[in-house]
């Protein structure tokens, strides 16, 4: 695609907050689809930023922000609307007892700086414990808790924060296994039980709580064995710390259930959602039990920001959950998903390229190697086949994994067709061909 000449705008005057910018200026967008000011059409399987569960500008949402214009977009941090309250009931209803008190906020690095503050308060202790390549914000606070990027040449982060390997049976990070090995072993947690034991081994700082995702989203897709966060529970609970779940990029249908964490049969203490709850607007909430919160309150609890319980994304909110408990959108993702994961498999038995394909519904990880057997990222290829499919048409979006940058994370809208997933599937394999052609001339 020609790059937008109004682009030399965006090289003098914005900050350049990623590696480079797409070449185009997004026009309009609808669905699985983006144009640019040319009229030429986009395939986003990145969902924007993994935001718009249930595709870009759905009617209901477009719906609900007209409404709210016609309401109250904002208030005081004092005062509620309806939308602030009858949302956060319907997350209480969306989830398991006794996760019912919610506070209504901007962003999951919001939710997350909550909720660490919260397991601190409550606990009186202050160390945090994070998986390696996770992503939990880069504000202060969720910066120092993640472990994917973001941590060098700012200084020292968050005191009291510590990491545990995390379970990534492609690279496993104490030896135990060779994960990408058909018919080898599954992971069998030895990352955990190794990291949990030098966790505790430092008798003066205990535990203020343990955070995770469901899946390891932005560190490249790491999908942890069934029951792997029912031990992460059980170790932190014995501690007497909590379990902070972020679901993030896995919450309202994305894994094939409304929540990730219900895959492994367990309730946390404190729950984070954002991105998935907006619909493309920014929004999050932090949900606790009413006898965490009460505790809280009790210590001086206070949260005053400038957007916090706004109504405006409040009401884009209720109309993101309408949707996807209405279309039934967590069945419509794993079948979709399985539609993506079968595609994605052939694609990998014709190009060597693929040396791992991993995931769960519509969040589906493709780790690009240059040698099978040596495992060595692909990360100038990667680049090229990222590019490749971005001037066939397809978005895609490639992150990073123990310091590579070679892992397709693909999250399309809940939405998405099938006609859309094979159409992505043969843009993938034409940019795949194309790459290694040119490479070998």
């Amino acid at each position: 695609m020609a790059r937008d000449p109004l682009m030399e705008l965006a090289d003098r005057h914005l900050i350049r907050y990623v590696p480079g910018f797409a070449p185009f200026l997004v026009e309009r967008a609808r669905g699985s689809w983006v144009w640019d000011r040319d009229g030429n059409r986009v395939l986003d399987f990145t969902s924007g930023q993994i935001c718009s569960t249930i595709g870009h500008n759905h009617p209901r949402i477009v719906e609900a922000i007209r409404s709210a214009c016609d309401r109250v977009l904002h208030l005081n941090s004092w005062m509620l609307s309806e939308e602030v309250v009858r949302l956060a009931a319907r997350l209480a209803e969306l989830l398991p007892a006794p996760l019912s008190k919610a506070i209504i906020l901007n962003t999951g690095s919001e939710a997350n700086e909550i909720a660490m503050r919260i397991a601190k308060l409550a606990t009186g202790r202050f160390r945090v414990a994070g998986l390696d390549q996770s992503f939990h914000g880069l504000t202060a606070g969720a910066a120092s808790v993640t472990w994917s990027v973001g941590r060098s040449g700012y200084g020292p982060q968050l005191p009291g924060t510590v990491m545990i390997p995390a379970p990534y049976a492609y690279r496993c990070p104490v030896k135990q296994l060779d994960g990408g090995v058909p018919g080898c072993d599954p992971c069998d947690r030895s990352c955990l039980e190794r990291g949990f034991e030098a966790l505790l081994a430092d008798g003066d700082a205990p535990l203020a709580a343990t955070i995770a995702e469901p899946v390891l989203s932005a560190g490249g897709v790491i999908d942890p064995p069934p029951g792997y966060l029912a031990r992460l529970a059980e170790l932190t609970r014995a501690s007497g710390g909590l379990l902070i779940v972020d679901e993030a990029q896995t919450g309202f249908g994305r894994l094939g259930t409304m929540f990730g964490f219900e895959q492994d049969g367990i309730v946390p203490d404190i729950v984070t959602v954002s991105k998935t709850l907006g619909g493309g607007l920014p929004i999050a909430a932090t949900i606790i039990s009413p006898e965490l919160e009460e505790a809280i309150v009790a210590r001086g609890f206070v949260h005053v920001t400038s957007h916090v319980s706004d109504p405006l994304p409040a009401a884009v909110g209720l109309a993101v959950i309408d949707v996807v408990v209405g279309e039934r959108l967590p069945e419509r993702a794993a079948a979709m998903g399985a539609r993506l994961r079968a595609g994605l498999d052939e694609l990998a038995t014709r190009h060597p390229l693929i040396g791992d394909v991993r995931g769960r519904g519509l969040l589906v990880g493709v780790e690009l190697v240059t040698d099978g057997v040596t495992r060595e990222p692909a990360d100038d290829l990667g680049a090229l086949a990222t590019d490749a499919c971005l001037s066939r048409g397809l978005s895609m979006n490639i992150v990073r994994h123990v310091g590579a940058n070679s892992v397709w994370r693909i999250a399309p809208p809940l939405t998405v067709s099938e006609d859309e997933i094979d159409l992505a599937l043969s843009i993938m394999d034409d940019s795949l061909s194309a790459v290694v052609a040119s490479a070998a001339v």
